[in-house]
């Protein structure tokens, strides 16, 4: 299962992936992580140790790497340089893992279906497209903001978009053109996750105001999530509430994109 999870800025991406990642190791599911985020931060939020973090290196810095897959320097526009570079080995040399969860930083490169013709585009590109798991492996994208990134060659990879939002007008209308956005590269597999959703009329609104995607869940707004951050603690394990939320997420996912 493949799963990309989008939205604004600020609404809880990375809270939301870590969630799911956790939930999905903890039943002995194989898990691959990927910080797609230019600034990338999911370490920290599913509770990677000060060491662990410190191997971790975004595959977009390694221009040496990227030269010698593509055979062009990054930051080359145009020319002569291989659009199917080898990537199976990257996952397993470049990820980091801690309590079931493999995590790999992809860093910044623009990979949007009418983004940059470059090295490191392409080679990004190759790896999201290429990743071949078993049947029961997990594979999670925090991405950034929007879906522009999301080019042409992920939509028959991506199994499903869930967009974030918090419960607001102005959230729900993002979430609107991330679906249209979405639906231009024929990506039509979406839900809706609430997130810091204080009490049932905040539900309510999500549940009557979105934009044709179904609510898969939502997750309470609750303080201790700055506070584990502040901890450098696993949001999972330091809010009962919102890994209770997403198990029940995971188990709705599961059983619908599973059973197509």
């Amino acid at each position: 299962m493949k799963l990309a999870i989008s939205g604004k800025g600020g609404v809880g991406k990375t809270t939301l992936t870590a969630l799911l990642a956790q939930v999905y190791a903890d039943a002995g599911r194989d898990v691959l992580a990927v910080d797609a985020d230019p600034a990338p931060c999911l370490a920290g939020a599913l509770g990677f140790p000060p060491d662990l973090r410190a191997h971790l290196r975004p595959i977009a810095e390694m221009d040496a790497l990227i030269e010698e897959r593509t055979g062009a320097k990054p930051g080359t526009v145009g020319g002569f340089f291989t659009l199917n570079p080898r990537v199976d080995d990257l996952p397993e040399r470049f990820s980091a893992t801690h309590r079931g969860v493999r995590l790999l930083e992809m860093g910044s490169v623009d990979l949007g279906g009418s983004g940059c013709i470059c090295p490191e585009s392409a080679m990004l590109k190759t790896l999201f497209t290429h990743l071949l798991f078993r049947q029961d492996d997990v594979l999670i994208l925090d991405m950034y903001a929007g879906v522009e990134h999301l080019g042409r060659a992920t939509v028959d990879f991506v199994d499903a978009m869930i967009v974030v939002v918090e419960p607001t007008r102005r959230s729900l209308g993002t979430a609107a053109q991330i679906k249209k956005l979405a639906a231009d590269i024929g990506l039509t597999r979406l839900w809706l996750v609430g997130n810091k959703v204080r009490d049932e009329e905040e539900a309510a609104f999500l549940a009557a105001e979105t934009p044709g995607l179904p609510l898969l869940g939502t997750l309470p707004a609750d303080l201790a999530v700055q506070e584990a951050d502040r901890r450098g603690l696993a949001v999972y394990d330091f809010v009962p509430a919102l890994r209770q939320s997403a198990e029940r997420m995971a188990a709705t996912l599961s059983a619908e994109i599973e059973r197509r």
